[in-house]
């Protein structure tokens, strides 16, 4: 069974609310327990500072944000649940990474963008309040995907591109030093559950129309008591759609449940009536998660602990992989000054790389360049990066056999570059046989 690895993170500002849980947290928790994953989740507080400059904020939101992880289920001894502070091992690979990525791609990530648009818009200095963390951020979250070699990263389909720059980043490392880092996809679904706020917008801090996951019982009670609705009487038939009231039951009623209550609205309830319904059905799901959150909050040490045994657990995978990349990149004991010279070389031999990217028609793509930035092998496109995945993935174990049963998925190789490529496809075969035989649990990895 081929086993994947996902990485999760959590930006700790903020106190998780009901939509956090329905949108997140549960459809995560029931993701980690699935028996082909290897599950990562960090408390991304290096990312917090970038957006908060309250240290009090910030360990706070640290400590309910654990809480509220593990009062829902989520299980540290199934899954690696650390810290990013607590792995000293992420900055120095942000740094080896920093060093091989371009400012245009910088350049180009929407916060960043969106920053110097707003600066423009005011007629201010492009980079005005711009700080060089909120520049290099997506170095850092490239830095958390790579240290893991995370096959997949759930994610918005508005956070795609940070998971394009990390691949674009983990090219740009392999094509200098060797094939060290995996490339991950981006894990989209599509079916993101939303749950509108109070006031029937999106539930958000931005808008200040949050129900707190774990607020006391009375708090519950009185903000569910607030749900905008509209003035229709007792007996008057109402509308599901639309309705913020009907929305949040459905996202924790069963679906007979959900029918009782759409024939309800149908039937004129009274909305007093639909509201105590919902503030019954969403306490009676969150009351014993709130139980062990509050004893939780009450004892930090004990999150203290998990979260150290979860760094622990991480540093297993971030240790070797660190010393493999500073190997790579040079940073080496000096008797290595006196290697021979093919052995310094072994990198520019195996440096010939895929590069996988998306087009604006919508499909994905990908090139095997040459140590040299030749361009060996261009694909067609393919509906999904996973397909793509698989081809490059049959390419590197089957080599040129590989090539010539797809060669309709490419276009045209010239006779020039036809020898350099049915060797490097060679040579790529030899290097994943020689791994496989020297790596019996290689089945993690791809």
């Amino acid at each position: 069974m081929t086993i994947q690895r996902v990485l999760t993170g959590i930006t700790t500002t903020g106190t998780p609310h009901l939509g956090n849980y329905v949108g997140a947290i549960r459809p995560a928790i029931e993701a980690s327990r699935q028996p082909d994953t290897q599950s990562f989740y960090f408390l991304a507080d290096f990312h917090a500072l970038i957006k908060c400059d309250e240290p009090a904020r910030i360990q706070r939101s640290t400590l309910e944000i654990a809480a509220t992880w593990i009062a829902a289920g989520l299980d540290p001894e199934r899954v690696t649940f650390y810290r990013q502070s607590d792995i000293p091992e992420i900055p120095e690979l942000m740094w080896l990474l920093t060093c091989v990525t371009g400012k245009g791609l910088l350049n180009r990530a929407h916060a960043y963008k969106a920053s110097v648009d707003r600066n423009a818009a005011a007629g201010q200095d492009p980079d005005a309040d711009v700080t060089a963390g909120l520049f290099m951020y997506p170095v850092l979250m490239a830095a958390d995907i790579l240290m893991f070699k995370s096959h997949l990263v759930p994610v918005g389909r508005d956070q795609v591109q940070h998971i394009e720059m990390a691949r674009d980043i983990a090219s740009s490392f392999n094509h200098l030093y060797g094939e060290h880092l995996v490339l991950p996809q981006a894990a989209v679904d599509e079916q993101v559950s939303t749950l509108p706020g109070l006031d029937g917008r999106k539930m958000s801090k931005s808008y200040n129309n949050t129900i707190p996951l774990f607020t006391p019982t009375a708090g519950l009670r009185k903000l569910i008591g607030g749900l905008l609705t509209d003035s229709r009487l007792p007996g008057e038939p109402k509308d599901v759609e639309g309705s913020a009231l009907f929305q949040i039951y459905q996202a924790f009623a069963t679906p007979a449940e959900t029918e009782a209550m759409r024939q309800a609205y149908a039937d004129g309830v009274a909305w007093g009536d639909a509201k105590d319904l919902l503030f019954q059905k969403v306490d009676t799901t969150v009351a014993p998660m709130r139980a062990q959150y509050e004893d939780l909050i009450a004892h930090p040490q004990r999150l203290e602990e998990i979260l150290h045994a979860g760094a622990a657990k991480a540093r297993a995978h971030a240790t070797p992989l660190l010393a493999t990349v500073r190997q790579a990149a040079g940073l080496r004991p000096l008797v290595a000054v006196a290697a021979p010279a093919a052995a310094r070389n072994t990198a520019a031999t195996r440096s010939a790389s895929f590069k996988q990217y998306r087009e604006a028609d919508g499909l994905f793509y990908f090139k095997l360049n040459s140590a040299e930035g030749q361009t060996l092998l261009q694909s067609g496109g393919f509906a999904s990066p996973k397909d793509a995945a698989a081809l490059i993935a049959r390419l590197k174990t089957q080599g040129w056999p590989a090539y010539q049963a797809e060669v309709t998925r490419f276009d045209p190789v010239d006779e020039t570059s036809h020898s350099a490529l049915q060797n490097v496809l060679s040579q790529l075969q030899k290097d994943s046989e020689a791994a496989s035989n020297a790596a019996p649990d290689s089945a993690t990895t791809r």
